[in-house]
């Protein structure tokens, strides 16, 4: 069995048995999760996804590695914006806490199946049309911009285009019905608002990866290298958003951040066909400009939130 299938069978193992224990552990909680909590379990699914990249080091060599590593911040630093995201989505529909982690189950999922229909037609785009890699880069680039003139405070999930069909196909019911996502009264059958929420949680991670992805294909085209650094950085997105929904506002300059990165890897993506940005510069620059911003953040205590 040669190397690459053996480490791409390592992968689903380690996914899947730490998806296992991340989930008995929530339902012990019963969806209730502290900060101090989230935060421990954040440090478990990073130090997890750092010993896979130490892996890839001994069985891939190196730059494989240094590839993953930097793909896996890249990716981990978008998801914090797509988490903010996340809560506005949950305080909308009202979501009571306990019901949060099963609609998060089934979104990261949902992210996970998309990651692997996405990454792979980004790869063989890129690989078969050369010009991919202008379109992609320039993408890159206008998402910064539009994330750095967004305003959070008008984001309205009932503008969300699946939301909006789904209630053309079927009833929505205003309250909840413990956990389910859908109800059936008289021989009809209903959606429940945390259904709701999920879907419009599932319309917004396609936006998401479509901005993501082609920033992970700046710095690799192996096929291998970026789904693998995509999927530890979104199993791990439960635990970071119940880190984050506790201390949101402790991030104000990180949209700064994620746009400076984004801007960096759409130019080293749209440059590419002229001059190779060595994987360590870009993973130098990435982590200097989050860095920058969530220092900023802490720096700054008082003041209009941006």
């Amino acid at each position: 069995m040669a190397i690459d299938q053996i480490m791409w069978i390592v992968f689903w193992i380690t996914v899947g048995a730490a998806l296992f224990v991340d989930l008995a552990l929530l339902n012990k909680r019963g969806g209730k999760v502290s900060v101090r909590e989230a935060a421990f379990m954040v440090l478990a699914w990073v130090s997890l996804a750092l010993l896979f990249g130490g892996a890839v080091a001994l069985s891939l060599g190196h730059e494989k590695a240094l590839d993953y590593l930097t793909g896996y911040v890249i990716e981990y630093s978008l998801s914090v914006d797509n988490m903010f995201v996340f809560i506005m989505i949950f305080g909308f529909f009202s979501v009571p806490s306990q019901y949060q982690p099963k609609a998060l189950l089934w979104g990261i999922l949902g992210a996970v199946a998309l990651r692997f229909f996405f990454i792979f037609v980004g790869v063989s785009l890129i690989t078969n049309f050369k010009f991919m890699v202008y379109v992609f880069g320039a993408l890159l680039i206008y998402t910064a911009v539009k994330m750095l003139c967004h305003n959070e405070d008008k984001f309205d999930p009932s503008d969300n285009m699946l939301l909006k069909t789904l209630k053309r196909i079927m009833p929505v019911k205003e309250t909840y019905h413990g956990g389910a996502f859908f109800v059936r009264e008289k021989s009809k059958l209903y959606a429940t608002p945390l259904f709701a929420a999920l879907l419009v949680i599932e319309g917004s991670d396609v936006v998401f990866a479509v901005d993501s992805i082609p920033a992970v294909l700046s710095v690799t085209h192996d096929a291998f290298v970026v789904y693998t650094s995509n999927i530890f950085a979104v199993i791990g997105l439960r635990s970071l958003y119940f880190l984050l929904a506790g201390m949101a506002d402790k991030f104000r300059y990180l949209k700064y951040g994620i746009a400076a990165v984004l801007i960096f890897v759409g130019l080293k993506m749209a440059f590419s066909h002229y001059y190779h940005v060595p994987t360590w510069i870009s993973l130098t620059a990435i982590a200097a400009a989050l860095a920058t911003a969530v220092i900023a953040s802490a720096a700054v205590k008082t003041g209009r939130k941006i």
